[in-house]
């Protein structure tokens, strides 16, 4: 398992959950667990109050970890990380005083006497970790943190004995692993996270990159990890875009040239596509993160040879990654008890319920699921042939693939469960009387836009759109920059690969985005080549000023807003809608009217509650879910959250 932040050390019991965290992906048969990042000092924390081990009275906590781990006879590393100059506060350091574009702060540059203490900081937290009890360290050098910032001309710019050459510019990292190896013999485990494709400019090639794991190898590092992109790129590496296994063909690379275990990483989230590295001599290993949030079973369910029970990652980064960057603790969309294993549990119940679920979305189908774990009675409503509400939609999404995985998931679990699932049915309060508690997920419905021509034939619904029920004409006005819009302009400027095999894929994703797989210089940054389909002219129209998509997660809108400015997609705000004509959509933009040509006219303003019960002729609990109850901020990881909790308690 490979690290990544859960924030959940800065939470009240925060070691404790962190403990029963990595105890159950230990459980579900991970081999080797690397914690997310500590640091060494105070100088390298990511942000103010994270987690520092650089004193023996903080062992104690670790061991919380390590104990629950091990009666697993699971292997933990705890990762060491110097945050540099990505540290989200005025204390930062790096080699150079140069700004990192993604932080506010300009960073100090170290001098060699304070290189020399940051290197004694690396010893003395692996000395406290081995103290701990964990069977390992990893170091962090890559993404763009403090070490990866020495090796690279990119933000070094020093012309002493830690700058210049590559000899010099590597001499940081080799004195760190040096050292440790010297004072903690051969028998503690040294990781190197190494990172193998920089994408940035002056970023290392890989001639230097084999060089430096060459030379980690022979200062005493067991295991090189593969690290790509710094978080200031701006080439996508774990988002749902990202091909699965697209950045493999860089660890082959390297792995032909050294003698040391390599890991290959990134968009690796099934046993097939883990399997596919190892047969094909890719790597030596292979390491998951998100995949284990989604399901701590992983491990043990492929090795069952039960694969299709897999909830698998979707890498939606919806509920871990954007968690992170706005201080929460990171979960899954798919699986809401990740970072919550103390919290949310499903216990059997001593008098189980007579239960119906109206609606089979993502919060239904998930609370039928869930409660039926408990020992409940659950029937499952669905007025449709097919299960999923929405999810079905999101599917079709280009880059959004990875929800059909979901939808195995529901429907194989609900088949595998003793869910009564009746599909084509609406039941009525006569029916619904003889259940014990009434759970309503009926989801939404869009919401209209109410304005002179709604009607004219120009207008068209977005779910007809993605599920290419109409024709769309040439030139388009999308009504709306949420999420649903971002969903349909996406749909009308993709190239369809649905029938392209995974290495076209791959290539063509490396060649839109400008990597180069061999990275034979700047960090692996080559021009870019569009090969998109899009000839549509596309206006999207929002009533504020603000850039398009500003609810949506930070750490994947920037890639639909880089892609929607590469295919001349057009924003207007400060719109008010006056009609809608022959001519096309006319609109009053700073008290002007002005008509916008348009052969279609698309809304997406939006969706409403879908609730089509009078509550007051129930005569037992009843309980709205999901869209049903309230559509503010509403996505499917809210949904699947909010069934979880009332089905744990119910």
């Amino acid at each position: 398992m490979g690290s990544m932040h859960t924030n959940l050390e800065e939470q009240v019991d925060g070691f404790v959950r962190l403990a029963a965290f990595y105890a159950e992906r230990a459980a579900g048969g991970v081999g080797l667990i690397i914690t997310g990042g500590v640091s060494p000092n105070e100088s390298g924390i990511l942000a103010p109050k994270r987690v520092i081990l650089s004193r023996k009275q903080h062992v104690a906590e670790h061991q919380l970890i390590t104990q629950a781990v091990h009666q697993y006879s699971t292997k933990i590393c705890m990762q060491i990380l110097h945050a540099g100059r990505y540290g989200y506060h005025s204390q930062i350091v790096a080699p150079s005083a140069i700004q990192a574009p993604i932080v506010p702060f300009i960073p100090h540059a170290l001098s060699h006497e304070e290189i020399e203490q940051q290197i004694q900081d690396f010893v003395n937290c692996a000395g406290l970790a081995l103290e701990a009890g964990y069977d390992g360290i990893e170091i962090m050098g890559s993404e763009g943190y403090l070490i990866n910032q020495f090796i690279c001309r990119h933000t070094n710019k020093r012309d002493d004995q830690w700058g210049g050459s590559f000899i010099n510019r590597a001499r940081f990292p080799l004195e760190i692993v040096r050292r440790i190896r010297q004072n903690f013999g051969e028998n503690f485990i040294v990781i190197f996270r190494l990172s193998i494709l920089d994408l940035v400019e002056n970023g290392s090639d890989l001639q230097e990159v084999i060089a430096l794991a060459l030379a980690l190898e022979k200062v005493g590092v067991n295991i090189i990890n593969s690290g790509i992109g710094w978080h200031e790129t701006r080439v996508p590496t774990i988002a749902s875009v990202v091909p699965r296994a697209s950045f493999s063909h860089i660890t082959a690379r390297v792995k032909n040239h050294i003698n040391i275990p390599i890991v290959a990483c990134n968009r690796i989230n099934t046993p097939e596509i883990a399997e596919h590295i190892l047969k094909e001599n890719m790597a030596d290993m292979v390491s998951m993160a998100r995949p284990f949030l989604a399901d701590s079973q992983f491990v043990n369910k492929a090795s069952a040879d039960q694969a299709e029970t897999i909830n698998t990652c979707i890498a939606c980064n919806q509920a871990c990654l954007d968690h992170i960057f706005v201080n929460k603790v990171a979960s899954c969309l798919v699986n809401p008890r990740a970072g919550y294993e103390t919290l949310l549990n499903f216990e059997p119940v001593d008098k189980p319920k007579k239960l119906a679920v109206v609606g089979s979305g993502p919060a239904g189908a998930m609370f039928a699921i869930y409660a039926a774990q408990r020992g409940h009675k659950v029937t499952l409503f669905e007025q449709s042939t097919t299960i999923g509400g929405q999810l079905n939609l999101a599917a079709k999404v280009p880059g959004k693939e990875e929800f059909k995985e979901f939808l195995r998931y529901i429907k194989q679990t609900l088949r595998q469960s003793t869910v009564d699932v009746q599909l084509g049915q609406s039941p009525s309060y006569s029916q619904l009387s003889e259940f014990d508690e009434v759970i309503i997920a009926t989801g939404t419905n869009a919401r209209n836009l109410e304005i002179p021509g709604s009607q004219h034939s120009k207008v068209v619904s977005y779910q007809d759109v993605i599920e290419e029920n109409v024709e769309v004409g040439e030139k388009v006005a999308v009504i709306g920059t949420g999420g649903i819009a971002f969903d349909l302009v996406a749909k009308l400027t993709s190239t369809n690969t649905k029938s392209w095999s995974l290495l076209e894929k791959q290539q063509n994703f490396a060649a839109h985005w400008g990597i180069d797989y061999s990275n034979q210089v700047n960090g692996g940054l080559i021009s870019s080549v569009d090969n998109s389909e899009n000839s549509k002219q596309i206006t999207m129209l929002q009533r504020k000023v603000r850039k398009p998509g500003a609810g949506l997660g930070k750490t994947t809108v920037w890639i639909h807003r880089k892609e929607f400015k590469r295919r001349g997609v057009k924003t207007l705000s400060l719109v008010k809608y006056v009609g809608i004509s022959d001519q096309g959509l006319t609109l009053n933009i700073r008290g002007e009217d002005t008509v916008l040509e348009a052969d279609s006219i698309i809304v997406c303003a939006g969706q409403q509650s879908h609730l089509s019960y009078d509550l007051t002729r129930f005569s037992q609990p009843v309980h709205i879910i999901g869209g049903a109850n309230n559509v503010v901020g509403l996505d499917a990881k809210s949904a699947i959250e909010s069934s979880a909790w009332l089905a744990a308690k119910i």
